[in-house]
């Protein structure tokens, strides 16, 4: 049954967002630490049934977006004044997907984020950009950025979405997640407890943390109010869309349109390439 309401929170997922609010009472501190290596050591049931949503959504978005009429600015994309990339230093396009592990809307457009990101061309990278919005979105947005450090993020993304909403052995926005109990999740991937909650605690680790806060800021700087999960097309472009698949087809169309505008060519790119959007 939980494989179903991750499937109903993806169709539900452009009439709410997750944004900052009031954390719920703390709970016994014990209590995560004691499950997250049991969670760790195996996947959850509903992983094959998400994945499989995943793909076909990545599928939709694709057909449509071969057929769709060129993205509108205001209504499929929001242009972003002097935005630049991410990761200026990779150069190539690139989609950032700002997130928020606490997030259940996140949880659920996760499997098609997964999806996306195994097939996406030479020319396109993704990155993963933490939402700080207080409280305990800021432990686990440091949390990230202390395993990315470790090399851990790609065995424990999806895991640590799955421990706070599927298999609830973390408490997201339940409740407040120690260091300590966030770092017990991350022991059983191979980290070690007391090196990793120094590091979420370290002058590295906030820089980058503040930066991301920058990030975000900067692709709201016309007024609307932060929320995740958000994806912006070489930092220029924030994506909208009234659905899901709306979101991804928009997604695919500028990338699209950005590789036109670079000049590059890629087997993978769609032959009805949209009219760029505005600079």
């Amino acid at each position: 049954m939980t494989h179903r309401l991750a499937l109903l929170l993806l169709v539900l997922l452009p009439l709410a967002a997750c944004k900052k609010e009031t954390p719920a009472a703390v709970t016994d501190p014990a209590q995560a630490a004691a499950s997250s290596a049991p969670a760790a050591q195996q996947a959850s049931a509903e992983d094959p049934a998400r994945k499989a949503a995943g793909e076909a959504a990545i599928k939709a978005a694709e057909a449509a977006a071969a057929k769709a009429p060129p993205p509108v600015a205001g209504t499929d994309y929001i242009l972003i004044a002097n935005g630049q990339p991410f990761d200026t230093a990779d150069g190539r396009i690139e989609i950032a997907e700002v997130f928020g592990y606490v997030c259940p809307f996140c949880a659920a457009v996760q499997p098609t984020v997964s999806a996306m990101k195994e097939k996406l061309p030479p020319d396109v990278h993704m990155v993963y950009v933490p939402a700080a919005f207080g409280s305990m979105w800021d432990n686990y947005a440091k949390a990230f950025y202390t395993a990315d450090a470790m090399g851990l993020v790609d065995k424990t993304h999806d895991a640590m979405f799955r421990a706070i909403h599927i298999d609830k052995t973390l408490k997201g926005e339940s409740g407040m997640d120690t260091p300590e109990e966030i770092a017990a999740f991350y022991a059983a991937y191979g980290a070690d407890p007391k090196q990793f909650v120094s590091s979420m605690q370290s002058f590295a680790v906030a820089a980058k943390v503040n930066r991301a806060k920058q990030y975000i800021l900067n692709a709201y700087a016309n007024g609307d109010q932060p929320s995740t999960p958000t994806f912006i097309v070489n930092g220029k472009y924030r994506v909208k869309g009234k659905s899901v698949d709306d979101m991804f087809r928009i997604m695919n169309q500028l990338v699209v349109a950005a590789r036109a505008q670079h000049g590059t060519v890629t087997p993978a790119a769609s032959t009805e390439t949209p009219a760029a959007p505005a600079k």
